[in-house]
């Protein structure tokens, strides 16, 4: 048996909501259809923006500092044959804004997106306006999309002089179904015959069982895993004609995905998550007047004479925790951070103390697993 004692600093005091992820020993991993955790290549939203004008505002919109604002609208003026004078124009009824819509996969010519709107000039609300006819273009320079309709704000600004009232941010708004798709992205999942699936967590374990998973369900080796993110499937010749069901066929599959042993501890929250392969090696904490202690030993599993088993060395944890003129708590289990942290929630350990205690662990390079404080 071995001991480890080492000192622990106190943490700045903050609020406790305890969340410990499947931290019991014993507890199975989980199963997910392969579309919850992999994507297909070549499937995926693309990013328009476009600039325009929201009119009718009551005297929120842009002054005349704003240049941008009175140029734009001198050029919807004279597109409609309307010639004016710039110097003499008021546009505080008008605001320059930015638009941004993100355009899904496989949407086609008539469909609708919802368009985000925000003031770029000095308006201060963009509440009652209507936005102009706008183009919104892709990456590419091409216009994918045409924007107009009423924003809604979901903030306001209220008041006068030194007394005023805001609520969220009322240059931001949006344009629901706002804007019209004129052409289509074009999609391409499947190249030299193959389709790539990449997870959305890369891992070199989940992703050669997703390969494994694919091989079985096919009864061939036609997926490949390429890297910690990528696999790659041979799309076979009698399922080109009808890709559809052959995706729908592999989304279906169960995947059991790995991942790294983590501890995520939020100081300004007080949250802990604690996944489920985190482990803490013998160790022996004091805390104030807490004690931790935890204590490894090997059990030797001999098999019958002349039989065909194998010796198995199994090692038995226990975790001790004591409080001064307190009660003494012994789990049996596994030594998990799952297994500490209950133990001291049971001898009423504050959220500062539990979260002090794990950092000092991972510190003394005890804990098994990373750990990132957000």
């Amino acid at each position: 048996m071995r001991r480890l004692r080492l000192p622990v600093c106190t943490l700045i005091g903050i609020c406790l909501l305890m969340a410990v992820a499947g931290s019991c020993r014993g507890e199975s991993a989980i199963t997910l259809r392969l579309k919850d955790i992999a994507r297909i290549e070549g499937v995926r939203d693309n990013q328009l923006t476009g600039v325009g004008l929201v009119v009718g505002l009551n005297g929120t919109g842009d002054s005349a500092k704003t240049l941008a604002n009175i140029e734009m609208v001198v050029n919807v003026l004279e597109r409609h044959g309307i010639k004016v004078d710039k110097d003499g124009l008021k546009v505080r009824n008008i605001a320059a804004v930015m638009l941004t819509a993100n355009l899904p996969p496989f949407l086609r010519s008539g469909d609708r997106l919802d368009v985000q709107v925000s003031s770029f000039g000095d308006a201060k609300s963009l509440q009652g306006g209507i936005l102009l006819q706008s183009p919104l273009t892709g990456a590419d320079g091409q216009v994918y999309a045409v924007a107009q309709g009423a924003v809604v704000v979901s903030g306001y600004s209220a008041g006068n002089g030194r007394s005023q009232t805001t609520k969220n941010i009322p240059t931001v708004a949006s344009v629901p179904n706002g804007a019209l798709i004129e052409r289509e992205v074009p999609v391409t999942m499947v190249v030299d015959g193959r389709l790539k699936l990449v997870l959305n967590r890369p891992d070199f374990t989940t992703a050669s069982r997703l390969a494994r998973t694919i091989n079985d369900h096919l009864g061939a080796r036609l997926a490949t895993p390429v890297d910690m993110s990528l696999v790659a499937v041979t799309v076979p010749v009698e399922s080109r004609a009808n890709l559809v069901d052959f995706i729908a066929q592999l989304e279906a599959l169960p995947v059991t995905p790995d991942g790294l042993a983590k501890i995520i501890i939020s100081e300004r929250t007080g949250t802990i998550i604690v996944g489920d392969k985190v482990r803490i090696a013998p160790v022996a904490v004091t805390h104030k007047n807490i004690t931790v202690e935890v204590t490894t030993t090997a059990e030797v599993s001999q098999p019958m004479p002349r039989s065909a088993g194998e010796t198995v060395v199994a090692e038995i944890s226990e975790v001790k925790v004591t409080e001064e003129k307190g009660p003494l708590v012994e789990l049996k289990a596994g030594a998990t951070v799952g297994d500490i942290v209950r133990a001291l929630n049971s001898v009423g350990t504050t959220p500062q103390d539990i979260i002090a205690i794990l950092v000092a662990i991972h510190k003394a390079g005890a804990l098994y697993g990373s750990l990132e404080v957000i």
